[in-house]
């Protein structure tokens, strides 16, 4: 059963028990897809149904970041943890690599993929990257068919949210891949050109600080954060 949290449906689980899920998936026939909303995803999901239809049919939703899990607390339903998509992106590979299984790259400027899919290779030994392809597309078309054409079991949709939800809802069966994960940013950290929050920041719920400190100009973004949180109370007191 999933904690409704602003109408966002979060699946209730240990990043453990989220990995060993997203891997049953892997392995299971058709096509499924990972969401990892934040606060500002919630509350972009509030005001585009479109949004909250995708997220909210992905097979995995997890609560990337503190403010979720805080959220569902307060409203009484509480979360077990956090589960940052990066990291759970992480532990995935790590399996993946394990089963000798392919991963698809696609998100972030030019060449920034490329970059990544080096690191990741090389970090995983084992895991096969099956191909890249940037984030700076007009048409579905063709990416769609390099996707389904390199055979990858997993495509991490690096586009943003939450135009990486739609586009995973819209076209994950026709890539015929086993399992798609929207993961935002990630490419640029697992590349090297953005530098994720350090450990002390991440454990006490301060990462979007840490990253408003280094990119300012996400400022209307993280005010999403206190709008959440004002949401939240107005919820609970309604419930």
């Amino acid at each position: 059963m999933r904690i409704d949290v602003l109408g966002v449906g979060f699946d209730n689980v240990t990043m453990a028990e989220a990995v060993e899920r997203g891997m049953e998936l892997v392995r299971s026939s058709g096509t499924h897809y990972v969401a990892t909303p934040n606060p500002e995803i919630v509350e972009v999901c509030r005001e585009d149904p479109e949004a909250r239809t995708a997220v909210n049919g992905a097979d995995l939703v997890l609560p990337d970041g503190i403010g979720v899990v805080k959220g569902a607390a307060m409203l009484g339903t509480p979360l077990k943890e956090k589960t940052p998509g990066i990291e759970f992106a992480g532990h995935l590979m790590d399996r993946l690599a394990k089963e000798g299984r392919s991963l698809y790259l696609l998100g972030a400027k030019p060449g920034v993929a490329e970059q990544a899919a080096a690191k990741l290779a090389e970090a995983h030994p084992g895991l096969r990257i099956a191909g890249t392809h940037d984030g700076y597309f007009k048409e579905d078309g063709p990416v769609i068919e390099s996707i389904r054409q390199s055979g990858a079991d997993v495509v991490f949709v690096c586009l943003g949210a939450p135009k990486q939800e739609k586009w995973m809802a819209r076209n994950g069966a026709a890539t015929g891949a086993h399992l798609l994960c929207g993961l935002g940013g990630s490419l640029d950290v697992f590349a090297g050109v953005v530098e994720r929050a350090p450990k002390f920041w991440s454990d006490h719920g301060l990462e979007w600080f840490y990253r408003l400190c280094k990119e300012p100009r996400r400022i209307g973004r993280m005010m999403k954060l206190p709008l959440f949180l004002i949401h939240v109370k107005q919820e609970k007191r309604r419930r």
